[in-house]
């Protein structure tokens, strides 16, 4: 996948500008709820678990350790990665908790990079909604 192609799968709908309380798994029971069922893929930036929730609607959690990057400054450049792609992607993932895992370290050269393996991952991760 090239910088361009990057840029289509980033480029925003007509829709949803915002990212509710909805959209995100808040509480410890769900994000352990995620981690029990061991449905994971993984690349060399990302590791993501997926479960069937039954609601209208998929959420997503978001992990970042201190290990990654020590300061908030890294660990939020990831976070507003993640967020805006299943933001922008969210009806794929209807019907789903998914929590994305930050493997390694961002610098900003790798954002674009991290984009692509991140849409990858994904597809990967998602069954197909025809199926």
């Amino acid at each position: 996948m090239t910088q361009e192609h990057a840029q289509q799968v980033f480029r925003a709908p007509a829709f949803r500008a915002t990212f509710g309380r909805e959209l995100r798994l808040l509480k410890t029971d769900d994000f352990s709820s995620v981690f029990n069922l061991r449905t994971t893929r993984s690349d060399a930036y990302f590791q993501a678990w997926i479960k069937p929730n039954g609601l209208p609607r998929g959420r997503i959690g978001i992990v970042v350790s201190k290990k990654i990057d020590k300061r908030a400054v890294g660990r939020n450049r990831v976070k507003r990665l993640v967020r805006e792609y299943f933001r922008l992607h969210a009806d794929r993932f209807v019907g789903f908790d998914i929590i994305v895992r930050a493997k390694r370290k961002f610098y900003r050269a790798h954002c674009a990079p991290g984009r692509v393996a991140l849409a990858k991952l994904l597809e990967r991760l998602v069954p197909c909604p025809a199926s």
